[in-house]
């Protein structure tokens, strides 16, 4: 079992990157709450990872904190729900907020999540409320305060709700400029970058 993976970012192409470790290069698939924290390519990193094996292929999935990937493998084991589903739902809503989700029961904000239908969004919610412990985001009576996705995952989500892949999606984020922006100003910029290309 791979746990984690320290090195030199090889290439970085959303949802995939390489990591070359001691001369190997791993492919991994990483969530977009992932993607925005990584380091420019030739850059060290450590990441958390989860290791696959299929009949067909083995993949790894990495991520940048333990509750991504605690949260990750607790999707795994809902029916019908995939890595596929699990980096997506990780690209769209954070950990925090997706357990206030499933402690209010919201199907609203699961459904507007890239990929995540109705049925689907109800099946998280039931299957996820015993999963989910006190730690998992909220403490044990703590007062609930709605937490916000991040500006550059609100505008992912928007882009790709648009129609863009989520490379290019991704690609217009980075040129919309470093700094800290709004999610309206992030689409923004985004789309005036698209008009121009």
């Amino acid at each position: 079992m791979i746990g984690s993976l320290r090195g030199r970012i090889g290439s970085k192409t959303p949802p995939q990157l390489t990591i070359e470790v001691g001369g190997v290069g791993y492919e991994l698939e990483a969530p977009m709450s992932t993607f925005f924290h990584l380091p420019a390519v030739g850059e060290e990193v450590k990441l958390l990872t989860h290791f696959v094996v299929r009949e067909d292929a083995q993949l790894l999935y990495g991520f940048a904190t333990e509750d991504e990937r605690r949260l990750f493998r607790s999707l795994l084991k809902v029916s019908g729900i995939g890595p596929k589903i699990g980096l997506a739902l990780l690209s769209g809503i954070s950990v925090e907020a997706f357990a206030l989700c499933v402690q209010s029961q919201d199907v609203a904000s699961l459904i507007r999540v890239p990929g995540i239908g109705r049925k689907t969004a109800e099946r998280l919610l039931v299957e996820m409320r015993d999963r989910l412990a006190p730690t998992d985001g909220v403490a044990a009576g703590a007062v609930m305060v709605q937490p916000e996705a991040s500006p550059e995952a609100e505008a992912f989500g928007a882009l790709v709700a648009l129609g863009y892949r989520p490379a290019e999606a991704t690609r217009l984020l980075k040129a919309a400029g470093p700094g800290t922006h709004s999610t309206e100003e992030l689409i923004r910029r985004a789309l005036q970058s698209a008009a121009r290309d």
